[in-house]
Parts: C-alpha cells; structure tokens; sequence
C-alpha cells in the first residue's frame, strides 16, 4: 500500500480552514440554531377590538396606533398603475420610490416618464432599488431621471466589506408622495403586474393606497433605508407634513394604525410577532392571501390552534404557475398538519398570485410587503400596515372570497394520496426553508 502524501503544513492549515468554512455555510444555509425560540407562546389572546390588542401590538411593532387617514385596495395592474401615475404627476415637492423589483419594460417606461417630469418640474424625486430585485432595471432611464435632478440609490451592492449582508434584501414596497400619499403592498415596477390577470402573463396582486398619517408610516419605512443608502435624514414637510382632522370618503376612513419596517438582526424578528399576535387574536375568521408560504412551527401552531378553536381559517396560495416552485413545495410540507387540524387551504388558479393580505374577524388587517416564509421574517427588510378598521377589513375580505371563486381547494384524503416522489420533492425543498 502506498504511503500517504506527506502535505505542508500550510497546505493542511488551508484545508482545515477550507473544511470549516464549509461546515459553517451549511449550518448557516440550512439550520436555525440560536436564530429563534422553539416556541413562543401567548398566554393571554384578546381579541382586535380590545384596548389589550392595542397595547399588546404597539408593543411588538414598537410603533403608537395613529388615527386618521384613508386606505382604499387596489387589485391588480389596472387599478394600481392609474391611481399611481395620478398620485405621481401631482407631486408638489417630493417623491421617494422603494420597491423590489424594478424591471425594464412598458411599466417602467411610464413610471419613469412620470418620475423624470416631476424631477424637471423641481419636485424632489428619490429611488431606491435593491441590487438583486434590479437587475433588469434600465439604466439608461435612471441616468435621465438622474440627469433630469432625481437621486437613484441602490441597497446592497455586492462590495467588499458587505458580502456578508448580502443576501439580506431590502424588499419593502414604500412609494410616497409629498408626505401625503402613499402605496405598499406586494406589486412593483414590472409588466408582469400590468393588466387585471387576465393571463398567465398578468399576476394577481394587490397595493393598498393610503392617505394621512398612514402616509407618514410608509414614509418611514422609506427613510429609515434613505438614510443608510443615501446618506439623507428626510424631515420637514415635504415628507412629513402636519395633517388636519381628516375628511374621507364613506367606507376609507380608518380608524386606527400602526406599522413596522422590519430590519431583522440576527435575534430580533418583530415580524413573525405581529403575524403570531394577528393570528392568535381570530375569534371568528382568519383569511391569509400570500405568495411566498412557508411557516415555521409557531406559525403553524397559531393557525391550528385557532382552527382546532372553531374560527374559520382559511389560506389562499399560488397553484403550480407560481414562479418559485420550490417554495411552493417546501410549504406543501405542512398542509397535511394543517388540514388536520381544520385549516382551509386554496390554490388559486388562472395565474401566479402575488397578493399579501392578512384579516382578522373582519375588523383588522395586515398589508404591505412581507411573505409568509423565513426570509420576510429573519432576512428581508419589509414593511407592514396593522390597520383596525371594519370599512377596510371588509375591501380585504370581499377581494379574498372573490379569489376562492377562481381558486382550488386542497381536502385532506386527496391530499394523502400524493405519491412517494411528491414527498420526496417536499422533504429536499424544505431543507432550504431558511434562506426562502
């Protein structure tokens, strides 16, 4: 037998630093060890219209409940982009644009259309786009806009010094205008979102406008990135203006909110609570719409929970047309446990559904950009409107049960007939569940 080779010393070194390198990154990838509790739990539940609810909630998005101000639903491509264009050309002194996604294209002709107009026009116009949703940007449209007086920034270039924090994307959706007015949701700047998914070329999202002070909740989430990236603190009116008692339209006036722009370290996750402490105060119904949905066992016991209690829980999620199938694969993995416990759960089917909507008994509602898995919770910075109000609640709901028309819904024997492979496909995909 042939003697080993005998290697340097500094040959061996590198390999043990090579062999540890790795071993980090796969428990890094694929392993939550100290990354969160293996449970938390809520001993005491109120429920939404409760002053306890309040409280309770202010505390975990560390952000008071702010009256006054509208929010109207927009579904879809043809309801957004028109009430954008019109918010935009009215813009007096500013607007700051965040989204993830901005690709080239007609949407992105238009919106930058608009943007550089205003910019000429003298209005302040800042964008900030995050340096993987923009990949497909055209640059030459954000050189005129930069040409025309507005500032492009991008979140997290991949430079020396943060490759670290890299895969930790800005993924709030936080367009304001003049302080005043304002959009979140789960669209963005792409054609993709154009029309009213109508095709398999048009998804099924929604963005909520909003006025007032909820305006100046979206602004925050805005500025908090602006002036890490821009090196800009934006205050004073024209991104923060006083707001006189407001007067609303019938059914848009809101009654109380209150927001979170998640910035998750490495053992802070404000947002997998606001979604437990939502979840856990359902006395009556639980409707969840979201594109990305992979929860973790606290999630998943909130929402059983609630079930095994009676309240009408149901969960619409893409069918296969969804453009991250191994996602929707990892959370095939929990629909057997979740149908068990009396858990509805739908596929909604002519498009991919993009949507992310969270109502409470009729009376409270989540929007804005976060998805349902690891990521939006522990990586991704996002941002959130808790919003208690019936008139809105009630444009939620009516939007979700006009989804179930078109919608699948998954019952418990046909689902344990999947076969063996189906399985398997659900076990290898949720292996990745920490970085979805």
């Amino acid at each position: 037998m042939a003697n080993s080779p005998d290697f340097p010393w500094w040959m061996n070194t590198l390999a043990g630093i090579g062999g540890v390198a790795v071993v980090g990154i796969i428990v890094t990838l694929f392993f939550s060890f100290g990354r969160r509790p293996s449970d938390i739990a809520i001993p005491y539940n109120p429920p939404v219209e409760s002053p306890d609810f309040l409280i309770g909630m202010a505390g975990v998005a560390g952000s008071q409940w702010r009256a006054g101000g509208t929010a109207r639903l927009l579904d879809n491509g043809d309801a957004f982009f028109p009430a954008l264009h019109a918010a935009l050309a009215a813009a007096k002194q500013s607007i700051n644009f965040a989204v993830y996604i901005w690709e080239d294209g007609k949407a992105s002709d238009d919106v930058l259309a608009v943007l550089i107009e205003r910019a000429k026009a003298g209005v302040q116009v800042r964008v900030l786009l995050d340096a993987m949703g923009s990949t497909s940007s055209p640059e030459d449209g954000f050189e005129r806009l930069k040409a025309a007086g507005g500032k492009v920034e991008v979140f997290r270039q991949a430079r020396l010094g943060k490759l670290t924090r890299f895969h930790k994307r800005n993924h709030r959706r936080a367009i304001v205008v003049d302080g005043a007015v304002a959009f979140t949701g789960g669209m963005a700047v792409g054609d993709k979102w154009l029309g009213n998914a109508e095709s398999e070329q048009q998804w099924r999202d929604s963005m909520v406008r909003v006025t007032g002070p909820l305006a100046a909740t979206v602004q925050s989430a805005f500025a908090d990135n602006w002036a890490h990236v821009g090196g800009e603190i934006l205050v004073g009116p024209a991104f923060f203006p006083e707001f006189p008692a407001p007067v609303a339209p019938p059914g848009e006036s809101i009654a109380l909110h209150t927001g979170l722009a998640s910035s998750p370290s490495s053992e802070n996750h404000p947002m997998r609570l606001i979604f437990l402490q939502s979840f856990s105060a359902a006395r009556q119904k639980l409707y969840i719409s979201n594109s990305y949905f992979v929860p973790d066992a606290t999630i998943r016991k909130a929402v059983i929970e609630r079930a095994k209690q009676g309240v009408d829980v149901r969960i619409l999620l893409p069918n296969e047309k969804t453009d991250a199938k191994p996602i929707r694969h990892a959370g095939h993995k929990y629909f057997e446990q979740l149908l068990e416990a009396g858990v509805k759960i739908y596929e909604y089917q002519p498009t991919m559904m993009h949507s992310k909507t969270v109502v409470v008994d009729g009376r409270f509602s989540v929007v804005g950009s976060s998805n349902m898995d690891v990521r939006s919770k522990e990586l991704n910075q996002e941002n959130v409107l808790g919003i208690l109000d019936a008139g809105f609640a009630r444009q939620i709901e009516e939007s979700f049960l006009k989804d179930l028309k078109s919608a699948r819904e998954i019952e418990l024997e046909e689902w344990r007939k999947r076969g063996p492979v189906k399985k398997l496909t659900e076990n290898v995909c949720s292996l990745f569940a920490e970085q979805y």
